[in-house]
């Protein structure tokens, strides 16, 4: 799999990918339609408005010219020493592990980074979101969001940071 960062030009394709109700059972909303992800993703792609806030956002794709079969971000926050995550897998592709290998690949770029905190928030019935957050060395946490669960792993950098 790949992860190309999110361009405007995915939203049709990806509209396709996301389109499935079920995956708003856990996530909430609904999904949308080519132009208003297209407008979303022009928002993603220029960036966050907070200076101190940095957008990262990939789509996932199958080699080979594959399809585009999801997404996957990181919110990073470096002053709050932080990185928020999180996954999508397109419904007609889950259960082939792709969820986790995209989250491994992206959680371990962030421990690479200044951040010492990774941090996902999981629905408490999504079990197959708490098998990816478990594979990427998360922990759950006491704390709701939202009626989520906080996930969290401290990184490499968070002692070196310490230190």
């Amino acid at each position: 799999m790949e992860l190309l960062p999110l361009r405007v030009g995915h939203a049709g394709e990806m509209a396709r990918v996301l389109g499935d109700p079920v995956l708003h059972e856990f996530i909430g909303g609904a999904p949308l339609a080519a132009g208003a992800l297209r407008e979303r993703y022009a928002r993603l792609a220029a960036g966050s408005p907070d200076p101190a806030v940095v957008w990262c956002n990939w789509v996932l794709r199958l080699r080979e010219d594959g399809p585009l079969v999801g997404t996957v971000q990181a919110t990073v926050t470096p002053g709050w020493d932080t990185a928020e995550t999180a996954w999508v897998i397109g419904t007609p592709w889950q259960g082939r592990g792709l969820a986790t290998e995209a989250a491994l690949a992206v959680t371990a770029w962030l421990a690479r980074l200044p951040v010492g905190l990774l941090v996902a928030h999981i629905h408490p019935d999504h079990h197959a979101s708490a098998a990816v957050a478990a594979a990427c060395g998360l922990a759950p946490t006491p704390h709701r969001e939202d009626g989520e669960i906080r996930w969290e792993r401290r990184t490499g950098s968070a002692s070196a940071a310490g230190s």
